[in-house]
């Protein structure tokens, strides 16, 4: 759908590290940025993101890819959608032809969800200005919250008419499939009576719910009249692009802000989020119609290990924040509550007192979460010793769950100081807290292992291969072990098309004679030097994909044309990608330190003279590796051979294998036995 030279084009526009900082917080680090991978659960930084190469890798699950494998992974896009965004992105126009209806129907599952919602969306939003009803009732009661025109464009708030079918006659007139909009949960399927099909959220006011790279997910409905017979809110069902316990509301208008100024500040409903953005609190979200679960806490994680908590401070509130306390600690994220008084909620205060005012009291009231919880759980105690233990053993429960050492000595001291009680009795109970949290997570894992174990399929060579997941950096060793076992040259293999995707187009030097026979030294490309190194040896890999890279290499060469790095970042094989990225990341930068403290010299990978050693051994390697299978494979054969004269030939070339050997060994400085 989309030309060869506007992909290109987008190709060429995109800035990797500003794409993927959209979703992860990264920090620069010599020539790279680095920051936790959003594919896997880590402490530690593992993630790299390299703008002169135009990859990420991240070295714990071994993710790797261009920007658009990025945006198919983390945002579920398709290809032609990851491509979109980038030109919208960069502001690149794409030609392509209006679908119709018979090729929506014919897309994805997953693709037809999201056309549908983003459909929905547009129509809410118009209906919300452009219908009689949508702007007596549905505008009118933003009006009466006070919210600008700004702010409501801003989020996409939207109205759908009180009337049975409206949106789902409307939505299949354009093309969108019953079926489509069913699984969306737009629509409402019967199997008799009157309206077989009708609108779940007719009458309300529209909230949609985008992910973090502006996608409509789903919806929140708000109905608007006083029927007791109908819930306040109605909120999308879970489907293939919307699950409310993984995402949070407001996350793709605050993520900027979020990461800008290091903090998120977390409230309960949608409303709030708004009212804080429009103040100028615009690093706000909610979770969506559900308590606050792991996985949004991850989702703020890629931005910011800050959370300020700005529950209601009712009954229900003060619980749902004492409850996210401990969920938010066991995620590595530092903690603090702000409470509203009398009542309030950010919404109301907002309204109350205006945007400067509550700017001032939310930066002069935000607690620390000892503080906070501490004062909520001895105001329950009326000085009775039992109930104070009590509150003393869950106030331990939590400190242990702050993974840095000194802010969990602090929490201890201050946690003391409040209850009045000795901080080695504190400290005794956070520690034995500590390893029976240990002890149960090892627990888990360990069961976890078990089932793992014993799903896995045995038999099939792919489902092997498939168990081998990357994804998961304890398989990591695995799969290495396994693809060793299946390809005897993996390593050697993966050494030399390492090199030509590093230092393919560069050239080395090596010697030669003239035409009069003299040794003259001559400058060469990578490329050359290798691939007629291995053509002229009839080498042929073991690892198909590795052969079918080396064979696009030879082609090329043949026409006398080189190959950069960003030909195989950008390969249409998704394998090929995944691999070249992985290939062109190094798992270490050295540090200028080393020169600097020590006078220590550590000359860089891509130094000439290491390119130039590093090609050399890197041929040799490989026919070294090759020559001892020849060797294995003929005295296999020797032990089956029954003729004296198989004999003498394979007792031949077996000699002829181990003189080349001997020579190779002697080049590489080995001693070969």
């Amino acid at each position: 759908m989309i030309p060869p030279d506007t992909i290109q084009k987008i190709l060429d526009a995109t800035h990797i590290e500003e794409v993927v900082s959209e979703f992860v917080s990264l920090h620069r680090r010599g020539a790279n940025y680095v920051g936790c991978c959003p594919f896997h659960n880590e402490k530690t930084p593992s993630f790299s993101v390299s703008p002169s190469r135009g990859i990420f890798k991240c070295f714990g699950c071994g993710e790797a890819g261009n920007a658009v494998h990025f945006l198919m992974k983390h945002e579920h896009f398709s290809y032609p959608d990851a491509l979109r965004y980038l030109a919208n992105k960069y502001g690149i126009e794409i030609q392509e032809k209006e679908l119709t209806p018979e090729e929506r129907q014919s897309q994805t599952e997953r693709d037809t969800l999201f056309h549908v919602s983003e459909f929905a969306q547009k129509h809410f939003a118009d209906q919300l200005y452009n219908n009689e009803d949508g702007r007596n009732v549905g505008l009118a009661y933003f009006y009466e919250r006070q919210l600008s025109d700004e702010v409501i464009k801003k989020f996409g708030l939207g109205y759908c008419l009180d009337q049975w079918e409206v949106f789902t006659k409307y939505a299949l007139a354009n093309g969108y499939s019953e079926e489509a909009l069913v699984k969306s949960g737009l629509t409402i399927k019967k199997e008799d009576g009157e309206h077989l099909l009708y609108d779940r959220f007719r009458g309300r006011v529209m909230f949609p719910v985008f992910n973090a790279s502006g996608r409509v997910l789903g919806f929140s409905g708000r109905v608007l009249t006083s029927d007791k017979q109908r819930a306040k809110y109605v909120n999308s069902p879970d489907s293939e692009i919307y699950n409310k316990s993984l995402t949070l509301y407001g996350i793709f208008q605050a993520k900027n802000a979020i990461a800008k100024q290091d903090l998120c500040y977390l409230v309960e409903g949608n409303i709030d989020v708004i009212s804080m953005y429009q103040s100028g609190i615009e690093n706000t979200v909610a979770s969506c119609g559900t308590s606050l679960t792991r996985e949004q806490v991850r989702l703020i994680k890629r931005y910011t290990h800050n959370v300020t908590l700005m529950y209601d401070g009712d009954p229900p509130g003060i619980k749902a924040a004492i409850k996210a306390i401990d969920l938010l600690l066991s995620e590595g994220m530092k903690v603090r509550v702000v409470l509203f008084p009398d009542n309030d909620d950010p919404d109301s205060y907002a309204k109350k007192y205006g945007s400067e005012q509550i700017q001032d009291f939310v930066k002069n009231n935000a607690t620390d979460f000892v503080r906070f919880k501490t004062g909520i759980l001895m105001a329950d105690t009326a000085g009775d010793p039992i109930r104070i233990s009590e509150a003393a053993s869950e106030m331990v429960n939590t400190i242990a769950l702050v993974g840095d050492m000194m802010e969990r000595s602090e929490s201890i001291r201050e946690c003391a100081s409040i209850m009045k009680i000795s901080e080695q009795d504190i400290a005794q109970g956070v520690a034995k807290a500590i390893m029976r949290n240990k002890e149960k997570a090892f627990n888990d894992a360990q069961k976890a292992a078990e089932n793992h174990s014993s799903e896995q399929p045995t038999t099939d060579t792919d489902k092997e291969l498939e168990s081998h997941d990357t994804d998961n950096p304890s398989n990591s060793t695995d799969k290495h072990q396994f693809l060793t076992s299946f390809f005897p040259c993996e390593e050697q293999e993966k050494k030399i098309i390492s090199l030509l995707l590093n230092h393919g187009n560069r050239t080395i030097t090596q010697a030669a004679k003239d035409e009069n026979g003299n040794d003259i030294l001559e400058e060469y490309y990578v490329a050359a030097i290798v691939v007629g190194e291995i053509l002229g040896d009839n080498i042929k890999f073991d690892n198909p994909l590795y052969q079918s890279i080396f064979d696009e290499y030879a082609e090329q060469l043949q026409q006398n044309n080189l190959l950069s790095d960003q030909h195989f970042v950008n390969h249409p094989d998704e394998i090929v990608r995944t691999l070249a990225a992985t290939l062109l990341s190094q798992p270490y930068t050295i540090s200028d330190k080393w020169s600097e403290k020590y006078n220590i010299s550590v000359p860089s990978p891509d130094d000439k003279n290491v390119v130039e050693h590093d090609v050399h051994d890197s041929i040799l390697n490989l026919k070294m590796k090759k020559l001892e299978q020849k060797i294995t494979e003929a005295k296999e054969e020797l032990k089956n051979a029954t003729y004296s004269e198989n004999l003498t030939i394979l007792l031949g070339q077996i000699k002829q294998y181990e003189n080349i050997k001997m020579a190779i060994g002697k080049e590489l400085n080995r001693v070969i036995s």
